[in-house]
């Protein structure tokens, strides 16, 4: 008897300090117009497509006949790049977006997040934009979705940039804490008007190799446009859809040049698959940094962007 009291008196506590945890992180979805004052300033525009206000920034020279299309990866933004873009632009044309159900783009009407569906999606934006053909970079998600675009559409890439690529089914060493409870029923259940700060800033900590690099300011960033009106249930979509492998086969196929930046340290998908796409890509060269992580190009952007520079000019 004494037992049962003492177990039934923890249980009410836990579920108490649960529920007083979650109200203290009430965090409510946040429509475009309240955040985009601060995330969506001059260079930003809204660029209407297949129901959705798709949020981009094209900067660098217009006279620019193939420029480099930046895609991010996932519960990133277009924002991730902005080392990248200040040197790039110098030279030439850069331009990048939010992917549906991320930044300020938000939910796909049709919820449909298939490769499938993404690579029609940075077609059809280039299409808006008068662009034949470009230079596609990608990292993580924003890599597969590249290396899919020029298996889908050769005619329309002339190089790639693969960022700690996904694509090929992959045994995570860890996985950002967000990502694993977006993917639980329950957790995203519980989560669907919670998000806890702490939570953001340790699943950003994980991607990088130097967690110490995290700022007060990036976590910010991240944590507010994962409140953009719809996104939170949107990924749950997206990690149901855009399962890596589907297109493995297909990969020795790309013969462009084709630039591989991995992080040393990336524990979400390990260096080994870098070597993978190296070793599939006939045209291919890799370059690895021994002191970053899954997001190399906004960990240390001077130190990558060299690499893509390089690459560039010798292809």
């Amino acid at each position: 008897m004494i037992i049962l009291k003492y177990s039934l008196y923890l249980l009410l506590t836990v579920v108490a300090f649960l529920g007083i945890y979650l109200y203290a992180n009430i965090a409510y979805d946040k429509p475009v117009a309240e955040l985009s004052d601060r995330w969506a300033p001059e260079p930003s525009q809204f660029l209407k497509l297949a129901g959705m206000n798709v949020h981009f920034r094209d900067e660098g020279p217009k006279s620019d006949q193939e420029p480099i299309v930046l895609i991010h990866g996932t519960s990133a933004s277009l924002h991730t790049w902005d080392g990248w873009v200040e040197v790039l632009k110098e030279q030439r044309r850069v331009i990048r977006f939010d992917l549906p159900a991320f930044g300020l783009t938000g939910p796909d009407p049709q919820n449909n997040y298939t490769i499938e569906h993404y690579a029609e999606v940075v077609i059809a934006v280039l299409d808006k934009l008068a662009v034949k053909k470009s230079v596609l970079a990608g990292n993580s998600l924003g890599g597969y979705i590249a290396w899919a675009t020029a298996v889908f559409h050769p005619d329309r890439v002339s190089k790639l940039i693969l960022v700690d690529a996904s694509g090929y089914p992959y045994d995570p060493e860890s996985v950002p804490l967000a990502f694993k409870l977006s993917q639980n029923p329950i957790a995203s259940h519980l989560f669907k008007n919670v998000l806890p700060k702490s939570l953001v800033e340790k699943s950003v900590k994980d991607v990088y190799g130097n967690p110490d690099l995290v700022t007060d300011e990036l976590v910010e960033r991240y944590y507010q446009l994962s409140l953009r009106e719809g996104n939170r249930s949107a990924l749950k979509a997206r990690f149901e859809q855009t399962l890596p492998g589907a297109l493995a086969d297909e990969i020795s196929t790309i013969n462009v040049p084709t630039l591989l930046i991995w992080g040393k340290q990336d524990k979400l998908i390990p260096l080994k698959f870098g070597k993978k796409f190296a070793q599939e890509l006939p045209n291919s060269q890799l370059v690895i940094f021994d002191d970053l992580g899954h997001v190399p190009h906004e960990e240390n952007p001077q130190k990558t962007v060299t690499a893509v520079i390089d690459f560039l000019k010798s292809n």
